[in-house]
């Protein structure tokens, strides 16, 4: 039987081995899927609703549990880990209570002598292939839904994240939902292919880079199933010369080094109004002093490692790659002890005379790095923020909504914010455009893609 090891970013060292499933275990798993997936279905949605609740009754009682978890398998701080679980039920609250509204019946305008309506039937089976960096917030934005719809579930988390989905099946297991609706695999690039290539699921959604997207396309393209793809981010702000400067300044110091970095929509480039430019960046780099990277089991470090020392390496090219255009480097590493080249520990770094020539500017980072341009206006700024082949997020840093709605309604993005950045509102849709991909998680709307609509026309005898 192979195994896979996880390496943590804290120290280099294998925290755990994991098996792969295997090829026997992969069909037993898609076999009680599909066969419980009726009783499932039979369920009603009253008691479909309260076993997924006690499942998150469950996590969040073991919050700690979690919160460790993410930190030795990503070095996320200690101090940061045991908010995914606040978000995770902030979701999983969310769309439980949405629920019946999602799934109700739609009725057209009456017509004498018939009864007509639409139902949203579960689609079947739901393979889940969960990312790394969020590892319980994203797996969350479907697993909950899909489930509630009535269908069964087979998670696929990312081999750097095992322990996510022993934590997940413990808490479906303890919730007592019937055996085969909710299931762990442990699967290779490979078996995973061959599931999807066979007819025992009925779609898939993935979180992870543009080109696992294209993967998963191209797997499935013989088959008429759907995806919900979720991406790759290179998520601008702007901050509008009327903007506050320090409030702008903080809250994008967080929104960039947040996870250090490592966020779809964590905020990649920034725009600034050139009026304000020097006095923004004085005040982005003074915050971004004041954070300290080290050993994430320490409470009082708020930047941990980078996944791993490789992930490190790559940002480290990004910014000698734009120093040798041109840019210029505002953090001294030496400032940051913990630093060290080979090791999965970067520092954070600002980066300014940059332009889109640069990868830093234009390609995912995914890591503790941000360049910040000068524009001279709004009608700038948007064509800077639409030169990408990205669209998740985009921010803007103003006082004045008529105008941020105004530039919001150019930009090509899925989420606008004003005056806040890297949050999810699970009343708002999930989605993106361009190379970020496709489909929609969270809200209402997230329940569509999980579903079928089923039309009834019945005439009076």
């Amino acid at each position: 039987m192979s195994k896979f090891s996880v390496i943590s970013p804290i120290d280099g060292t294998e925290a755990l081995s994991v098996d792969y499933s295997t090829d026997e275990q992969i069909q037993q798993a898609l076999d009680a899927a599909r066969q419980a997936q009726s009783v499932w279905k039979g369920l009603s949605l009253v008691e479909r609703k309260s076993l997924v609740s006690k499942a998150v009754d469950w996590l969040v009682s073991h919050k700690d549990e979690i919160a460790k978890s993410i930190t030795t398998c990503i070095g996320r701080p200690i101090s940061q880990s045991p908010g995914e679980v606040r978000g995770l039920e902030e979701r999983a609250r969310y769309m439980i209570d949405v629920a019946e509204q999602a799934l109700a019946d739609i009725v057209p305008t009456p017509k004498e002598g018939f009864k007509r309506y639409l139902r949203r039937e579960p689609l079947g089976t739901v393979m889940i292939i969960a990312p790394w960096n969020y590892p319980f917030l994203t797996a969350v934005n479907a697993i909950v839904p899909a489930l509630v719809a009535g269908n069964t579930v087979l998670l696929k988390h990312a081999s750097q994240t095992p322990l996510a989905a022993q934590l997940f099946q413990q808490a479906f297991d303890a919730a007592g939902l019937p055996k085969g609706v909710f299931q762990t695999l442990y699967m290779t690039h490979s078996a995973t292919e061959r599931v999807l290539r066979a007819d025992y699921v009925d779609f898939v959604a993935f979180t992870g880079s543009v080109e696992g997207g294209k993967r998963i396309q191209s797997t499935i393209s013989e088959r008429f199933i759907g995806a919900g793809l979720e991406l790759g981010g290179k998520d601008p702000a702007y901050v509008r010369a009327d903007a506050d400067v320090d409030f702008a300044a903080e809250n994008l110091v967080d929104g960039s080094f947040f996870n250090s970095g490592q966020s779809c929509c964590g905020v990649e480039r920034i725009y600034v109004h050139a009026s304000i430019f020097d006095a923004f960046v004085a005040k982005f780099v003074e915050v971004t002093k004041q954070y300290k990277l080290g050993n994430p089991t320490d409470p009082s470090v708020n930047l941990g490692p980078m996944v791993s020392a490789a992930a490190a390496a790559n940002v480290k090219a990004q910014i000698e790659e734009a120093v040798a255009k041109g840019a210029k480097k505002l953090i001294d590493e030496s400032l940051f002890p913990a630093h060290a080249e080979g090791t999965a520990y970067h520092a954070p770094q600002v980066l300014i005379n940059v332009d889109h020539s640069m990868s830093v500017m234009t390609e995912e980072s995914f890591g503790p790095v941000v360049g910040i341009m000068a524009v001279a206006d709004d009608e700038e700024a948007i064509r800077m923020m639409n030169d990408s082949c990205y669209g998740l997020t985009a921010s803007i840093w103003t006082k004045d909504q008529e105008a941020a709605e105004a530039i919001g309604s150019r930009i090509a993005t899925g989420t606008v914010f004003m005056n806040r950045c890297d949050y999810l509102d699970p009343a708002l849709a999930w989605t993106g455009v361009k190379d970020t991909g496709r489909g929609i998680s969270l809200s209402e709307l997230g329940y569509h893609q999980l579903t079928r609509v089923k039309s009834y026309h019945l005439r009076d005898a």
